[in-house]
């Protein structure tokens, strides 16, 4: 298993602009795809954004294609989510997670996904 701790949410108007991190511990961070999810008030978690073990390869969702970012820094065991343009209705908890085995394609489906932080609020003000 992998230790996720998110960080960097917080309040912003909307139109702003959040960059949340997600800092890993406890196996080969290197080898395994991330993912960003969300979770508004009684709503369901949804996919936000992956990002290969090797950084290559991104995918989005398409409410958030061309405002938000994933990268990473396997130096840093340290996986990123960058987000511009900020909409009210993404108001919601944040959190990474680590895929299940290595080395395996981006997944959008959380049941792919082994290892989950605590979340971060994000809450973004009309």
């Amino acid at each position: 298993q992998v230790q996720l701790v998110e960080s960097g949410g917080g309040l912003v108007q909307a139109g702003g602009s959040l960059r949340l991190s997600c800092a890993a511990s406890g196996r080969t961070f290197s080898s395994y795809t991330m993912g960003w999810f969300r979770q508004a008030p009684g709503k369901d978690r949804e996919f936000v954004a992956g990002i290969s073990w090797n950084g290559v390869y991104t995918y989005y969702s398409d409410s958030v294609k061309g405002r938000f970012t994933v990268s990473r820094d396997n130096a840093k065991n340290t996986v990123y989510l960058q987000m511009n343009s900020l909409k009210p209705e993404e108001t919601a908890v944040y959190y990474c997670a680590a895929d299940n085995h290595p080395y395996r394609p981006i997944w959008t489906d959380g049941r792919a996904f082994a290892s989950w932080g605590q979340g971060t609020q994000v809450t973004v003000s009309s």
